[in-house]
């Protein structure tokens, strides 16, 4: 028998609203998902004002990013990303009905070397998405510190 973290709304809604801080600091209007480790919405909000088609591309980059336990843009960095013409996972954003995404804005969440969900972001361009997905993962290290709970915070994670 195995004992996991999950992620829960608390933290969820801690990460998100960090993310929406950043978001406002740079100036950009976000949507943000963070999902469970099967890839399913824990919580989901849009940015007054961000586009309509954010949250579902949110949660497809979250959803990716849990799944398959990497950064989404790491599918698609040159030379050796899978999902690049000519490599072994080309096609790949078909897969799970066109949800699997391969660009900037997806990240696991990845907790004492686990796994256990994934945040999404969707609104800005590379640069602004990956800022504020790691301003989320940085709000859940902060608030999970005096658990002694270790959060990767990193842009390129791979598992």
């Amino acid at each position: 028998m195995k004992s996991v973290l999950k992620l829960e709304l608390r933290e969820a809604r801690v990460m998100i609203a960090a993310a929406i801080r950043e978001a406002e600091t740079i100036g950009v209007l976000e949507s943000v998902c963070v999902v469970d480790d099967g890839g399913y919405p824990i919580a989901l909000e849009r940015m007054d004002g961000a586009r309509i088609t954010g949250p579902q591309i949110a949660w497809n980059k979250a959803f990716t990013a849990a799944g398959h336990k990497r950064s989404t843009h790491l599918f698609n960095q040159a030379p050796n990303g899978p999902a690049l013409p000519g490599n072994e996972a080309f096609g790949i954003q078909w897969s799970f009905e066109g949800r699997f995404a391969v660009f900037v804005g997806g990240f696991p969440v990845v907790v004492n070397g686990a796994v256990i969900g994934g945040v999404g972001l969707s609104g800005g361009n590379g640069e602004q998405d990956t800022a504020c997905g790691l301003a989320a993962l940085n709000a859940l290290r902060d608030l999970l510190a005096p658990e002694e709970i270790d959060v990767l915070v990193h842009a390129d994670i791979k598992k």
